[in-house]
């Protein structure tokens, strides 16, 4: 285990971003006696009001940035969008994980796409756009629909469009004018899934399950852990997801997101270098959870085991319903679920769409934790 740089205290993980991944991340990190050192350019962050150690000044300031740098001992990131080169600068004196190497391959899904097709992983067809006329050139090829997307800065839908005819074309280019952009293929999938990967810089892997991921309006909306699919598939998918944070040289945990065709065919949409929606379930299903495997996996720690302690979970994401207090109601309803535990994130606003919290049930017959997990569900406003 990395050793503090003060010998009397413990060591401090250092975390880039302040919200609710952040936030699970802090809360292993509290119950394995670590400390934590939050930077966020904002002073009201979920992860922020767990610590002492919180500047909110952002990555930004040097300044800020430099005081950061020295009070953490290793550090790791909660979100994609942070420079390379930002990295590369704290790694003239400390460890970040995933690495500015690593950050460079992800961060540009067009560059992301590329590493994937030369290791040999099937991804859907894609190609990047400079012209208008190379949407159309790729269209003539495949067919509509197509989905164009920008290259970078795209999360929960943002900064993607599906392109049905040439009008639609039109309205991408000018949406997306002036940002770097990529097409690809429309994949008419059977099922989304998604497998959450844990690598330490030793090389150890753990792979968690196999699950299904189902999106409203692009935002992942629910996760049933593990997928109903043939055994043979989800080995597949498995298998991917390892080969594909191998072709990153990634260190810590990675939510890598599949397509399952109609044709029964697995394809890699892409991969998040962080603690992932798709692995909120771990908390409360596996023995280890993702947010413990992301930092064993930093501190290069023997991992956890990844299985399942119950036959079935689900996680349902709560998303805010109106622009307001980021207060729900509902909460004394939803603690009546015996098998269905509740996460808050606390933010202090809602907006419509914003991820406010989750909740995970849990339990050994499937079509019981779906309907508990419903309900739970539906009893809570915000």
């Amino acid at each position: 285990m990395i050793q503090s740089t003060n010998k009397n205290t413990p060591l401090t993980l250092g975390i880039l971003g302040g919200g609710q991944l952040a936030k699970m991340l802090s809360l292993e990190a509290y119950r394995l006696g670590l400390n934590v050192a939050i930077i966020e350019n904002d002073d009201n962050t979920p992860a922020g009001d767990l610590t002492k150690l919180d500047f909110t000044k952002g990555w930004n300031d040097k300044n800020e940035l430099n005081k950061f740098i020295e009070i953490s001992d290793i550090i790791t990131l909660e979100n994609e969008f942070i420079s390379p080169n930002i990295l590369k600068y704290i790694e003239k004196t400390k460890q970040v994980f995933p690495s500015s190497d690593t950050m460079k391959l992800v961060q540009d899904k067009y560059i992301q796409k590329l590493t994937f097709q030369k290791n040999d992983i099937a991804v859907p067809a894609f190609d990047q756009i400079k012209y208008f006329d190379d949407m159309l050139y790729f269209e003539e090829k495949y067919g509509y629909p197509v989905i164009v997307k920008t290259r970078t800065l795209g999360y929960d839908g943002y900064g993607n469009m599906t392109i049905y005819n040439y009008e639609d074309f039109e309205l991408a280019w000018k949406k997306f004018n002036q940002k770097k952009i990529m097409v690809e293929d429309f994949v008419d999938f059977e099922k989304e899934v998604a497998v959450m990967v844990a690598r330490n810089k030793s090389g150890e892997i753990a792979v968690y399950p196999c699950v299904e991921t189902i999106q409203k309006n692009h935002i992942c909306h629910k996760v049933i852990a593990p997928t109903k699919i043939y055994i043979d598939l989800s080995m597949q998918a498995k298998e991917m997801a390892v080969k594909a944070v191998e072709a990153i040289n990634g260190v810590g945990v990675f939510g890598v997101e599949l397509f399952i065709t109609k044709n029964n065919k697995v394809l890699l949409n892409e991969i998040a270098p962080r603690p992932h929606n798709s692995g909120h379930y771990t908390i409360e299903a596996c023995y280890c959870s993702q947010y413990e495997n992301a930092i064993r996996a930093i501190l290069d720690l023997p991992l956890g085991s990844p299985e399942m302690k119950h036959k079935f979970a689900c996680m349902i994401n709560l998303l805010g319903e109106r622009d307001g207090s980021g207060v729900p109601k509902g909460v004394t309803t939803i603690m009546k679920f015996k098998n269905t535990k509740l996460h808050l994130y606390n933010k202090k606003q809602s907006r419509k769409g914003r991820k406010m919290g989750h909740l995970t049930t849990i339990g050994n017959d499937y079509d019981e934790v779906i309907k508990e997990s419903e309900s739970a569900f539906k009893s809570i406003v915000w």
